[in-house]
């Protein structure tokens, strides 16, 4: 009678364990698509068998298990980062691109081929009050160009600190999620997170991840530990250190530049400059456009910028040819005046400010080259070398204007271009992360499903041992009656 009950009461334990195993597996398919869940698994394990000492034997579940592989976990954070990254340069290119057209049609280009064509007609008839004009209102135009040009590049300037702002936001929000995690735990004194709360923060440091590249790791009191560049603390325990990010002007070495605009930095709580520490993700795509990138063109305090170059060095240009020139023979001759005028005292603001005199009148434009030899119309055949230069006085760096325009549309041009290629491959690379994150720790459905299978009917087996042994229990009650 003793085996029977003991053979019973096995077979409880059994249906019990089963139970259990069904639910997990119930589990693991409602969340297969749920992000950062990784399939679970409970054990059987086998009790100890030992009749002298009252040990009956059965089946029990062990500890549950999850195969999550915080190796493949990383690899997918890592290229996340990665796409992060170039996808936020292609987009920050493509406006920088927008900003310069090459087809000559509309901007500094049309402009320039205008104000070349309108010296070149001004050479025919050197006299020409109207000819001299259209070489003003040309010349404004250019200056205009240059203008616009530059608020462009101002006004991308000023977005892209504010994308930098709203991100480092972004971070702070998803590394305060974490660490409402952590608090949690340490809370209740577990360094054992349930799964729901393991999902969350996987599916968290993934999001976050796409912003910045950072390293992460799992205490032994269950809470995550969250370090920027491996050594930047942004998460201990429930302790947050918030990121900010402000507008700084380098001291060392000197600025150059005394009054051009700031650098963007990362700053931790304590004023600990950790923008160099950022390797990855959008926001290092960000601090790079905005402190690298559109310097080049519109200066920081170590360099006028490529567009500043140009509009300074072309208005200094003409200004140089149209002096040396007389309006008139007299007695006594009299001397051309310049055209253009910018903000000498800072170099960064040229493109911005350069203009035409608004006090050059058409008779004031000088026609005459005194020499020697003598030209009547040699200051506008001067002028319209500009377009296709053979004296290096007429050219920059060694170009054309035109041509080194051109030079600067083209970098943005191929910037944008391996941006794109770069997006590519990342997807491709975070496609394959992905994939073998899955094959070890993601959730099968064909395996749940056999999972399921078995253990129905391992419990439906069960079930039929119970009542063969409810049957003979009450055969061996009447037989003892």
């Amino acid at each position: 009678m003793a085996n029977l009950l003991s053979t019973l009461y096995n077979s409880s334990n059994a249906l019990s364990a089963y139970d259990r195993v069904l639910e997990v597996t119930q589990t693991n398919v409602a969340n297969a698509s749920t992000p950062g869940y990784a399939k679970q698994s409970l054990r059987m394990e086998a009790l100890p068998f030992d009749p002298s000492l009252g040990l009956t034997g059965g089946v029990t579940t062990g500890q549950m298990e999850s195969a999550r592989n915080e190796y493949a976990e990383r690899a997918v954070r890592r290229q996340s980062s990665g796409l992060g990254r170039q996808q936020q340069a292609a987009s920050s290119l493509t406006d920088l691109q927008s900003i310069f057209d090459i087809s000559g049609n509309t901007g500094i280009p049309a402009a320039l081929n205008k104000f070349y064509q309108a010296v070149s007609s001004w050479g025919q008839t050197p006299g020409s009050t109207p000819a001299r004009q259209a070489v003003i209102d040309r010349a404004s135009d250019v200056a205009q160009t240059f203008q616009s040009a530059a608020t462009q590049l101002v006004t991308l300037a000023n977005d892209t600190a504010t994308q930098i702002n709203d991100t480092v936001t972004q971070v702070n929000k998803l590394v305060g999620q974490i660490g409402v995690y952590n608090r949690t735990i340490l809370e209740t004194g577990s360094a054992t997170r349930d799964m729901g709360m393991d999902a969350q923060v996987h599916a968290t440091l993934e999001d976050l991840s796409r912003l910045v590249d950072f390293t992460s790791t799992q205490q032994a009191d269950g809470t995550t530990t969250i370090l920027l560049g491996g050594s930047a603390p942004l998460l201990i325990g429930d302790h947050q250190y918030a990121l900010r990010a402000d507008l700084l002007t380098p001291d060392d070495p000197p600025p150059v530049n005394a009054n051009a605009p700031g650098a963007v930095r990362l700053l931790t709580p304590d004023g600990t400059d950790v923008t160099a520490r950022v390797a990855d993700g959008q926001l290092r795509a960000l601090l790079d456009m905005r402190n690298t990138i559109l310097p080049s063109y519109t200066g920081d305090s170590y360099q006028a910028g490529s567009l500043n170059q140009m509009a300074k060095q072309f208005a200094d240009r003409v200004n140089d040819v149209l002096t040396s020139g007389y309006s008139s023979d007299g007695p006594p001759p009299v001397a051309g005046v310049p055209l253009f005028v910018y903000d000498a005292a800072n170099a960064t603001n040229m493109a911005r400010t350069t203009a035409v005199d608004p006090n050059v009148t058409p008779d004031q434009l000088p026609a005459i080259d005194p020499g020697p030899p003598y030209v009547s119309n040699g200051i506008p055949l001067a002028l319209s070398q500009l377009a296709l230069p053979s004296d290096d006085a007429d050219r920059i760096n060694g170009v054309s204007y035109s041509e080194f325009y051109g030079q600067m549309a083209a970098n943005a041009g191929s910037s944008l271009q391996s941006a794109k290629n770069g997006v590519q491959v990342q997807q491709s690379l975070l496609a394959q992360a992905q994939n073998q994150r899955s094959q070890l720790s993601g959730v099968s459905l064909d395996e749940e499903a056999l999972t399921l299978v078995e253990f129905q009917r391992a419990y439906q087996a069960n079930s039929r041992v119970i009542t063969v042994l409810n049957d003979l229990t009450q055969e061996v009650i009447n037989i003892l009656r």
